[in-house]
């Protein structure tokens, strides 16, 4: 049991790499000052934590652009929420993204190209040959079809708050549906996934790569 909590730790450590107080902080902000202060000044607070974040990314050396990913979300919700005068109106963006990651996800799962494979590829770099075999796709299928679900319990769960115009309950299940959500959501998915990885009898990705022949001894590590 140890030694797997230490497996989640790290792996925990590779997906998020230090960037979640970038994330965490607008809304968080938002949350605190929203009902407090005019709208004016709590989108303006919010967006200059983002760009305090950004400018300190760059320093450090981030890639540019990403950097300014980020902010430019910031930037559109907050200028949404001047032009409308309402501050739900801050959360337009998640909403629009939730909405079109969910559709991405059911789109990648009938496709047989489930999007965890891809996620899983692009972060580690394992080769897309060996996420897409039939003795290990189904898993990453079903790892997909579970975040589709929590992703629309999330989205359903904004609507209603935003029909209802609570920002300030919209802020908090924002921040909270963010990455401590998605924190417990990759450890049910690393645990689930090595599991069932090992149920489907299929090669380790270090077995793939020396075209190994069954039995294999299976993924061990990482998902």
């Amino acid at each position: 049991m140890k030694k797997l909590m230490h497996e989640i730790k790290e792996e925990l450590l590779t997906v998020l790499k230090g960037k979640t107080l970038d994330v965490l902080v607008p809304p968080i902000l938002f949350a605190i000052l929203s009902g407090r202060l005019d709208l004016i000044y709590t989108v303006a607070i919010a967006f200059l934590a983002s760009f305090f974040f950004t400018v300190y990314r760059i320093i450090k050396g981030a890639n540019f652009f990403y950097a300014l990913g980020g902010m430019g979300g910031v930037a559109i919700a907050t200028a949404l929420a001047l032009i409308s005068a309402n501050a739900s109106s801050y959360f337009i963006p998640d909403i629009i993204g939730s909405t079109v990651l969910i559709i991405t996800t059911i789109v990648s799962i009938i496709l047989k190209r489930p999007i965890a494979a891809w996620v899983s590829h692009i972060v580690r770099g394992w080769e897309k040959a060996w996420f897409f075999r039939d003795d290990v796709r189904p898993a990453y299928s079903e790892v997909s079809i579970f975040w589709g679900v929590m992703l629309t319990i999330r989205l359903a769960l904004e609507i209603v708050l935003y029909l209802r115009g609570n920002a300030q309950t919209l802020a908090w299940a924002n921040v909270v549906l963010g990455v401590p959500a998605t924190v417990i959501v990759l450890v049910i998915t690393y645990i689930y996934g090595i599991w069932r990885l090992h149920t489907m009898k299929g090669p380790g990705v270090e077995e793939f790569r020396r075209g190994d022949k069954p039995p294999y001894k299976g993924q061990t590590r990482g998902f």
